[in-house]
């Protein structure tokens, strides 16, 4: 089954929710990587290289993206979008 995403704008105008039809986090745990730290995951990896990406927080069918301050969601959207289907095609 190919993988679906919708996304959810947030309160936090920095951050959006981006929720698949499966489960993309194993077990139970949350999982919450930065820009620049080793992410042993691999949504987390390939979000975390989309440029204008701050951090990302992940938890069994979705995954928080923030940005950094100047990036526009205009252009992180549709990455975050390509990610998930590289992945999880």
């Amino acid at each position: 089954m190919a993988i679906e995403v919708r996304y959810d704008h947030t309160p936090n105008p920095n951050a959006v929710k981006f929720t698949a039809n499966q489960v993309v986090f194993e077990g139970t745990g949350s999982y919450s990587f930065k820009q620049g730290e080793d992410a042993n995951h691999p949504l987390a990896a390939a979000l975390l290289d989309i440029e204008g990406v701050d951090n990302v927080f992940g938890y069994q069918d979705f995954v928080t993206v923030n940005k950094k301050a100047d990036a526009d969601w205009d252009t992180l959207i549709p990455n975050v979008k390509e990610a998930f289907q590289k992945i999880y095609g």
